[in-house]
């Protein structure tokens, strides 16, 4: 039987999985610094989920999730981005007010549950803020998008996904009338800043921060 995980340790399993994407390693002080924990607080929850066999562990060494921890990291994960979807898709929930809620919701232990959810929304590829939803076997789909920086001037261009997804960077893309599948064409870059002028369709064409802009992925389109 597989072991169970107390919501502290799942909180713990899917920060790692997040902070050792780039390099396929974390550290103790990555991990503290996203959780906001001293370092013995850190030390602790390793050495208990090294003894769980979920994590690749020796003090003062980088670190990582073996498969297993993987495993249990996508299972959370899935969870989390099918509770935003049923939330904005079926409760109408702005997409900048579901992150905190799903938060709760992704360590519901009941996998029928999950799964008969995953049905009732028709099993849905990509979430409100354009990620990947994990299927039931951990593997997710991947869209060519680039970032909103890089894209070719005068050329169109569908936003796919948000990068950075706290509310206030959420609710900000509201304002401007910028979601998930908005189309628009980068009309200049200001060197003073490496602000852009964008234009979204039926929209005045306007200016946003390099910093905004950074938070964008998006595909071309015909």
């Amino acid at each position: 039987m597989p072991p169970n995980f107390t919501v502290t340790e799942e909180n713990y399993i899917k920060h790692i999985y997040h902070l050792q994407q780039p390099t396929g390693y974390t550290t103790t002080n990555e991990l503290a610094a996203a959780l906001k924990a001293k370092p013995a607080s850190i030390t602790d929850m390793l050495k208990k989920l090294s003894t769980k066999k979920i994590v690749n562990y020796e003090p003062y060494k980088e670190f990582q999730l073996n498969n297993s921890g993987k495993k249990v990291a996508l299972g959370i994960i899935r969870k989390h981005r099918l509770w935003e979807y049923f939330l904005v898709e079926k409760l109408q929930f702005g997409w900048d007010e579901v992150h905190d809620i799903a938060e709760e919701l992704e360590h519901v232990s009941s996998k029928e549950l999950i799964e008969k959810l995953d049905a009732f929304l028709n099993h849905p590829r990509f979430d409100p803020h354009g990620d990947p939803i994990p299927d039931s076997n951990g593997r997710m789909s991947q869209l060519p998008q680039v970032n909103l920086m890089e894209v070719t001037f005068n050329t169109a261009a569908q936003v796919t996904s948000v990068g950075n997804q706290s509310s206030e960077l959420l609710e900000l893309l509201k304002h401007k009338n910028i979601r998930i599948g908005t189309v628009l064409e980068v009309k200049k870059k200001f060197s003073f800043d490496n602000s852009i002028e964008i234009k979204v369709r039926n929209h005045q064409a306007m200016a946003i921060s390099e910093q905004l802009a950074r938070s964008l992925f998006v595909k071309y389109v015909d």
